[in-house]
C-alpha cells in the first residue's frame, strides 16, 4: 500500500507548523509544505534537519499570487490530502491592506484549487482538500443566534472576514461544480506557542514577557477588551484538521470548530497577568490597537463536527495560556528585538 502524501500550504505559520509536527508524529505520510522565498522559518526551525535530509518533509516555494508556482507545487507534491492554511490572516492588517487581503485569500484559493482540479482529472486521484475559512465570517452576531452554528448568516466585520467569506464560498463552489472533495472549516479562536504577535492574546503574552525581562515598562497596551471569545489550543486544532480529512470526508460540507472555554478578552488578559512573575503590571488602551469594527461575540456550536468525527478539545485554557507565555519568554530570552507597537 503506497504511502499517502500531504500538502500543507502555509507550513511556516503557527497552525501549519503544528500540523506538520502532528502528521510527522501520528502518520507515516510524506509531507510537502509551501512557503514563500521570504517566509521566516522560525516556526519550523526544529524541522530543518528533517527538511534538509528530505526525511518525510520537503519545502516547496511558491506564492498564492502566482498560479504557475502553484501548478508546479501540485505537480511535485501529487497530494492525497491538502490542508490549505496559507492566507493573509491578520484582521487588523486587512484594514490597511484590503486589496492584498482579498486577492491572497479569495483569488489565491481559486488559484490553488484550479490546478488541484486539473491534477484530479489527469491523475485520477481525487485529493481530500481542507479549505480553512474562519469564524470571522460570522462577524457581528446577535445574542439570540449564540452559540453560532453553521447556518448562521455571514456578517463580516473586516476586509479579512470578507475575504474568508470568499474563501469559504470558493471552496464549496469547487466541491459542488467539479465534484471535488473540498471541505471548509470556520475555526474559532485558537492559539498557543508560535502564535503571531498581531493577535491579542499573543501580543499580551509578548508584552508581559518583555516586562518580566525589564525590556519595557510594566504597562500592557491593549485594544478592545470587551469581546467574548471561545478559546482552543492550536494542538487540538490540528488534531481536528486531521480528523476532518480522514474520517469519512464529506465533499462540500462546512464545519464550525472551536474550544469549550469562553471568556472576554479582558478575562484572558487578567489570567495572563495572574501567572506573570510581576505584580505591578498595569493596562493601558492604545487607540492604534482598536479595530473600526469588531466581531464581539464569538461562541461556537461545534456539535456538527464533533458528531461526525468524535473530536473534542483536550488541552485546557490554562495550559494554553501558560505555554503561550512560556513561548514568548523563550523568544525574549534569545535576545531578539521586537516591535513594541504590536
Amino acid at each position: 500500500m503506497s504511502i499517502k502524501r500531504a500538502l500543507i500550504t502555509g507550513i511556516t505559520g503557527m497552525v501549519g507548523s503544528h500540523l506538520a509536527d502532528y502528521l510527522l508524529e501520528k502518520t507515516d505520510w510524506e509531507i510537502f509544505g509551501t512557503c514563500r522565498w521570504r517566509s521566516p522559518l522560525d516556526n519550523i526551525e526544529h524541522l530543518l534537519p528533517k527538511i534538509n535530509a528530505k526525511e518525510r518533509i520537503q519545502l516547496l516555494y511558491g506564492d498564492l499570487g502566482d498560479e504557475i508556482s502553484l501548478r508546479n507545487i501540485v505537480n511535485i507534491a501529487k497530494p492525497d490530502y491538502v490542508f490549505h492554511l496559507a492566507a493573509q490572516s491578520y484582521p487588523k492588517t486587512s484594514f490597511t491592506s484590503p486589496l492584498d487581503t482579498l486577492d491572497v485569500n479569495i483569488l489565491g484559493t481559486a488559484r490553488l484549487l484550479e490546478p488541484l482540479r486539473e491534477y484530479r482529472d489527469h491523475s485520477g486521484i481525487n485529493p481530500v482538500i481542507h479549505v480553512c475559512a474562519s469564524s470571522e465570517v460570522f462577524g457581528r452576531v446577535p445574542p439570540e443566534k449564540v452559540p453560532i452554528n453553521e447556518e448562521c448568516g455571514f456578517h463580516p466585520a473586516s476586509p479579512y472576514a470578507i475575504s474568508k467569506v470568499g474563501t469559504d464560498l470558493v471552496g464549496r463552489y469547487y466541491a459542488e461544480a467539479f465534484q471535488m472533495t473540498v471541505m471548509t472549516t470556520r475555526m474559532f479562536t485558537h492559539t498557543g506557542p508560535r502564535r503571531g504577535d498581531v493577535f491579542a492574546e499573543s501580543t499580551f503574552a509578548k508584552q508581559i514577557a518583555m516586562i518580566e525581562a525589564e525590556r519595557i515598562a510594566p504597562v500592557v497596551k491593549v485594544g478592545n477588551l470587551n469581546s467574548m471569545r471561545t478559546w482552543a489550543d492550536v494542538r487540538d486544532a490540528v488534531n481536528a484538521y486531521y480528523l476532518l480529512v480522514t474520517v469519512n470526508p464529506q465533499a462540500g460540507e462546512a464545519y464550525n470548530i472551536g474550544g469549550d472555554y469562553s471568556c472576554t478578552v479582558a478575562d484572558m488578559l487578567n489570567h495572563l497577568i495572574s501567572i506573570s512573575t510581576r505584580s505591578d503590571i498595569k493596562i493601558e488602551v492604545d487607540p492604534d490597537r482598536l479595530r473600526p469594527i469588531d466581531a464581539d461575540l464569538q461562541i461556537p456550536d461545534t456539535s456538527k463536527f464533533r458528531k461526525h468525527t468524535n473530536w473534542k478539545p483536550l488541552i485546557p485554557f490554562e495550559k494554553t495560556m501558560q505555554d503561550l507565555l512560556d513561548y514568548w519568554r523563550s523568544q525574549i530570552a534569545k535576545g531578539k528585538e521586537f516591535l513594541n507597537g504590536r
